[in-house]
């Protein structure tokens, strides 16, 4: 198994500041989605912090760390953590759009679960592996996507421009130590640093949508 997140740069835990929540609008443009279960995927540094953010929130149904961006055969941690693959580290939210819309989930995504101005690092990690990324996984979310970006930037609540991309749909599940991670290594420091500030700013920012 390999030591987590932060691990392969060499880098103090310490030598960063952890991402710190924004209050920015929702998105302006509704989006009609189906009744039944959707999913989303979004891409946002380390996966364990996004994934212990979306799990929180009323109407997310599972939340599963994974791999996005390339193919399965490089779907494996110890290579791109290492950086010898185009995937990102990645979640793949199933959600219900009647308690949660996908416009809801990219407010939240952008608010609190990942800084959206950082290119290809998030925090002490860097490489394209910790890109921030969506991958819609049909048309409505990605115009609801570029629509929401467009909005934000316009918006200017970062000093810098937001580098978030937008990519073909793939995901393929990380390993199983990886899934729930918060939730069985609650006092892991990279947990203590880098994840508990997200949800503390999930449940300041968004009290009315956490569990």
């Amino acid at each position: 198994m390999a030591a987590g997140c932060g691990s392969e740069i060499g880098a103090p835990v310490g030598s960063a500041h952890a991402t710190e929540g924004i209050r920015i609008a929702a998105p302006a443009k509704a989006i009609v989605e189906p009744k039944a279960q959707q999913v989303a995927v979004f891409a946002g540094g380390c996966f364990w912090g996004v994934e212990a953010v979306f799990e929180r929130v009323k109407g997310v149904t599972r939340v599963e760390p994974g791999y996005s961006g390339d193919t399965k055969a490089t779907a494996d941690y110890d290579l791109v953590s290492a950086g010898r693959t185009k995937h990102a580290e990645s979640v793949r939210v199933f959600y219900n759009p009647a308690l949660v819309s996908y416009n809801d989930l990219l407010h939240i995504f952008f608010s609190v679960a990942h800084d959206p101005t950082q290119i290809n690092r998030q925090g002490p990690d860097r490489g394209a592996q910790y890109r921030t990324a969506i991958f819609p996984v049909n048309d409505g979310q990605r115009v609801a996507a570029q629509a929401y970006i467009a909005q934000l930037d316009k918006a200017a609540y970062w000093k810098k421009p937001i580098v978030t991309t937008i990519e073909p749909l793939s995901f393929f599940p990380a390993e199983s130590y990886h899934q729930d991670f918060m939730a069985k290594n609650p006092q892991h420091p990279y947990i203590l640093q880098w994840d508990k500030p997200k949800i503390a700013n999930l449940n300041r920012l968004f009290a009315n949508r956490v569990r």
